[in-house]
């Protein structure tokens, strides 16, 4: 069993930068492709961000393209969300979420985190 406990979020201003984390408790983190969504009040919960289980492939929505990079660090069971050029509109909960198959992809995403808010202010 994978739990996932995010960090990181906060009040920013807009074009200020915030990098979430995402820690892993369980071995089968280390094969798992992960990645970032958020929901914000009133809309779906929409895909930002992907990685394979080793990290050599990314998948970026293009609402954050360029803005946005997702990394993982399997020695830390851990995967980040380095977001900057922050706006107004990125205000939402971000989760991360991961696959138990190792070479899904895209992933399907089967264990998820609570969140973590992120408000960026005007």
């Amino acid at each position: 069993q994978v739990q996932l406990v995010e960090s990181g979020g906060g009040l920013v201003q807009a074009g200020g930068s915030l990098r979430l984390s995402c820690a892993a408790s369980g071995r089968t983190f280390t094969w798992s492709p992960m990645g970032w969504f958020r929901q914000a009040p009133g809309k779906e919960r929409e895909l930002l961000a992907a990685i394979s289980w080793n990290g050599g492939t990314t998948s970026y929505d293009e609402s954050v393209k360029g803005r946005f990079t997702i990394s993982r660090d399997s020695t830390k069971n851990t995967v980040y969300l380095q977001m900057k050029s922050l706006k107004p509109e990125d205000t939402a909960v971000y989760l991360c979420a991961g696959d138990h198959d190792k070479f899904a992809w895209p992933p399907s995403y089967d264990y998820w985190g609570q969140g973590t808010q992120v408000t960026v202010s005007s």
